[in-house]
């Protein structure tokens, strides 16, 4: 599969990624939301990713087709929290299996790093082995699982959190 990968917009890419988005949770506990988000949502997440300085890459074809993005954000709002993410990979149902969310994530490690971040964590449906085995594969360690806190299709949800530790920053400070 032909890919490249590129930095989002929300000109651009804004409708494509709700639809996998909604496509998430309607079909999967990959989101722990019960509805589809409405259009409007959008310009508010971008403006909260360009506001932190957080990437928005994306996955696209040669047509111009967005396959699949990941992102990251804010782990916790405290600011000792500020070398911490909390990332998010999501790929288009078509597209799951090509080594498109192992592209991603690894872009989304080497952003990191280049933001001098320190600890990139996924919160990850414990029943979702293909994302754990990618979280795996790239060097994350399973850190903790909280049992039961989702409730979705008639289930408790357990959410597990895997963690990579990277070399940055240099210097670490305090404030």
């Amino acid at each position: 599969m032909h890919y490249s990968l590129i930095d989002c917009s929300f000109e651009r890419h804004a409708e494509a990624i709700l639809d996998i988005f909604n496509e998430a949770i309607v079909h999967s506990t990959a989101l722990y939301d019960y509805r589809p988000r409405p259009a409007q949502s959008m310009r508010a997440w971008f403006d909260t990713k360009r506001a932190g300085a957080f990437p928005v890459i994306g996955a696209e074809d040669a047509q111009g087709r967005l396959l699949g993005f990941a992102s990251y954000g804010s782990f916790r709002a405290w600011p000792a929290y500020k070398y911490s993410v909390e990332h998010s990979v999501y790929v288009h149902k078509d597209h799951r299996g090509h080594g498109l969310g192992a592209a991603l994530l690894r872009e989304l490690i080497e952003r990191a790093r280049a933001q001098d971040l320190h600890a990139m964590i996924g919160g990850i449906d414990a029943a979702n082995a293909g994302s754990i085995a990618l979280h795996l594969q790239l060097g994350f360690r399973h850190v903790g699982t909280l049992p039961e806190v989702g409730f979705k299709f008639g289930r408790w949800l357990d959410l597990a959190f895997y963690e990579l530790l990277l070399d940055t920053p240099d210097q670490p400070r305090d404030g």
